[in-house]
């Protein structure tokens, strides 16, 4: 995809009512039980959105989150996704066509649960900073074993779950228990199926990542009820370079330099790494130059070829990957 077709705005107001503008998706509705999903070239870090788009992301989104939606849902008993059909509808204009049928996702209309489903495998980033102040990430402690944990290490005792709350545009998230998640979604029978699916979801993501040269170090789901049925249903973008933190297998090791820093990494750690490097976290309007967007977008096409063994342009649009 060339600069040219770069869609920061998907400017369909004038055909379908808008739902959300969000960081990088605008959700439009179709009919009363079903969305549209357009995935822009937005980007955003430390809660803002930059002004600089990334070529390609919303196509690589939009397909990675229809490959993982038919890898779960033929693997996990039980689990459901929003993801209907990339399709587009009638009623978004032909002229606009070129422009919107790679980044189009008509989903399932759900009611948001207003937590982030957040599992980590790995210590790394904030939950090694936190396991080195008091041996706990996110309030959880951290069993003892006969060496410290070093950095990047897996946790002892398999993968944690770490539910946060979901802040608008502009806010902050923040690490909550589960018993306050358990609060936010409406009870303890809807938080335990969440963190049972999100358990479930990142152990098949791991294998599978782990299988095509890549580590899945820590994920973030969102989950919605379905109001006719009270079924919990996965939503959103599913196991992205957005929404994880991948880093290539053959540079992966515990400890020391490796897997995690900007070479390493398949994913948007590049940009808020040089964001922290040039003082720039949490500012708006930032511009990125020329290097750290070609960067991001060979990340992200990287990780779309390991996970789904085409590149992007060899993927048949309509087609859920």
């Amino acid at each position: 995809m060339s600069t040219e077709n770069l869609v920061l705005s998907s400017n369909l107001e004038s055909s379908l009512p808008l739902i959300n503008k969000g960081k990088v998706r605008d959700i439009y509705s179709l009919n009363p039980s079903t969305l549209l999903f357009i995935t822009t070239e937005r980007v955003s870090a430390f809660d803002v959105v930059l002004a600089t788009g990334i070529p390609s992301k919303g196509t690589i989104l939009t397909l990675l989150t229809a490959h993982w939606s038919t890898v779960l849902t033929t693997t996990i008993p039980g689990l459901l996704t929003h993801v209907q059909t990339l399709a587009l509808p009638p009623s978004i204009p032909p002229a606009l066509h070129s422009t919107h049928a790679h980044r189009s996702m008509q989903v399932r209309r759900l009611t948001p649960f207003k937590i982030e489903a957040i599992v980590r495998g790995y210590l790394t980033r904030e939950a090694w900073d936190s396991y080195r102040r008091d041996r706990t990430v996110c309030g959880i402690p951290i069993p003892h074993t006969a060496e410290e944990l070093q950095e990047r290490a897996p946790f002892p005792n398999g993968p944690l779950y770490t539910p946060s709350t979901k802040a608008d545009v502009g806010d902050h998230d923040e690490d909550i228990s589960e018993a306050r998640a358990a609060e936010l979604v409406g009870g303890v029978e809807y938080a335990d199926r969440i963190k049972e699916l999100s358990l479930a979801i990142y152990g098949v993501a791991h294998a599978y990542a782990w299988a095509r040269g890549l580590v899945l170090a820590d994920t973030k789901f969102e989950f919605g009820r379905d109001e006719e049925t009270g079924e919990v249903v996965l939503a959103d973008e599913i196991l992205t370079p957005e929404s994880s933190r991948f880093w290539k297998r053959e540079t992966y090791k515990v400890g020391g330099d490796g897997g995690g820093g900007e070479e390493e990494g398949c994913d948007k750690q590049f940009l808020r790494d040089w964001l922290v490097k040039e003082g720039l976290q949490g500012r708006e309007g930032v511009v990125l130059p020329g290097v750290v967007v070609r960067g991001m977008e060979e990340r992200y096409r990287e990780c779309f070829r390991r996970l789904v063994g085409r590149e992007v342009e060899e993927v048949v649009v309509g087609e859920v990957v």
